[in-house]
């Protein structure tokens, strides 16, 4: 197989009971006109202006130390739901400095089991925040991060390796991790339309790799969040010059993309989100064999059976020595066949059975035709003895 975001996770965070390091606001009291004092002060105490915003920024300096201290001292729960905490070591540079989504950010990460274990330590580890890069517990709490700050996070499997783990690198399934992250940098992503299409090639390719970690996890809505942007890079305009092979390479991922799409659209049961996937893989290539296979299987899911078996046949003529279509065309043959045996066995119930019913009807007159022919005949046998007396009788 060829084969999310975190961004409704953040919303939902900003609205739990501990997230006050999310956001702020200040509410200003509106003075009337009257209550203003147009008079400036005499002279002599004017000079006091520098004073006072010396103290105010003194003031300001001190409650971001003490905020700074308060959140060194505890943990926040990101999420609301304990399984995602987030505690400063050391503060960054304040809330202005935090990154934005869709920037690229880089950090130092070490990854730890919950016992001590190390797992990984990576240096400059790059990403672009939201996109899905990297596990959900980063995507989620580096949005939260000031410049230059160092934070541990605790995360449960569900926002790490899941029920399945990893082998690289090596983590346990259901493994709850301890992460050491400091933020090191965040630029604003490059331009699409004006990268080289050597780098725009390897950036869909990484993306859609991407997908297919998470498709191999059953993350398969994170999987069509990865495909979809990497479908965003093929099909970006070029401001720049691009030979014939490279759009022929871009067109190879994008095909090879749809196609891991429609797969995830199928184990999400999406079958007219897999449908048009898969259309639009064959749009660019007619014959492409997985795009035929799926977009058989989503056809015979929606019950077009006879659409189902022309396309599988499509495909197995161009592969005939394919097995797994082989075994589902069969098996849809053989489905559409007991289908159409119920569905005339309905019709009939609904219509009747003609034959069976002049059977019954005639079997139901035997009894009356029977009666009226015994009668006629012990008629004739009475009138016939009231003859043959007569006769008789004249004859003496």
């Amino acid at each position: 197989m060829d084969a999310s975001d975190g961004h409704e996770n953040v919303v939902s965070a900003k609205k739990s009971g501990k997230t006050s390091l999310l956001d702020s606001g200040e509410d200003f009291e509106v003075l009337d006109e009257e209550d203003i004092d147009d008079d400036l002060p005499p002279l002599e105490d004017a000079g006091g202006g520098e004073g006072n915003v010396a103290d105010n920024t003194e003031k300001k300096n001190a409650e971001e130390e003490s905020e700074a201290s308060a959140q060194m001292d505890e943990w926040l729960d990101v999420l609301g739901n304990d399984q995602l905490k987030k505690k400063v070591l050391e503060p960054g540079k304040g809330r202005a400095s935090r990154p934005q989504k869709g920037q690229n950010v880089e950090i130092n990460l070490k990854t730890h089991l919950m016992d001590g274990t190390l797992v990984e330590e990576q240096n400059n580890l790059s990403f672009t925040l939201g996109d899905g890069d990297v596990i959900q517990a980063l995507d989620l709490t580096v949005q939260l991060m000031e410049m230059g700050e160092k934070a541990l996070i605790h995360t449960d499997a569900k926002y790490a390796y899941g029920p399945r783990g990893s082998l690289e690198p090596q983590v346990p399934p259901d493994a709850q991790l301890s992460l050491e992250v400091e933020l090191v940098k965040a630029t604003d992503a490059p331009d699409v339309e004006l990268m080289p299409p050597s780098d725009r090639i390897a950036l869909a390719i990484h993306k859609r790799e991407r997908g297919n970690v998470h498709y191999q996890r059953a993350d398969y809505a994170f999987a069509v969040n990865s495909y979809s942007i990497a479908l965003q890079i093929t099909e970006s305009n070029s401001k720049v010059d691009i030979s014939p092979e490279e759009e022929e390479e871009l067109l190879d991922v994008k095909v090879k993309c749809l196609n891991n799409m429609a797969a995830s659209q199928l184990k999400l049961d999406h079958y007219d989100a897999a449908l048009k996937s898969c259309v639009s893989a064959l749009a660019h290539q007619p014959d492409n064999i997985k795009a035929l296979f799926r977009m058989g299987k989503v056809l015979a899911l929606q019950g077009e059976y006879t659409e189902a078996i022309q396309t599988l046949r499509k495909a197995l003529k161009l592969e005939p020595s394919n097995k797994t279509i082989h075994a589902e065309l069969s098996k849809l043959v053989k489905k559409h066949s007991e289908q159409r045996g119920a569905e005339q066995a309905m019709y009939k119930k609904m219509l009747g059975n003609p034959s069976k019913s002049s059977t019954t009807k005639s079997k139901a007159k035997s009894p009356w035709g029977l009666s009226w022919k015994w009668l006629f005949g012990a008629t004739a046998v009475a009138i016939g003895g009231v003859a043959l007396s007569v006769v008789i009788a004249a004859r003496n």
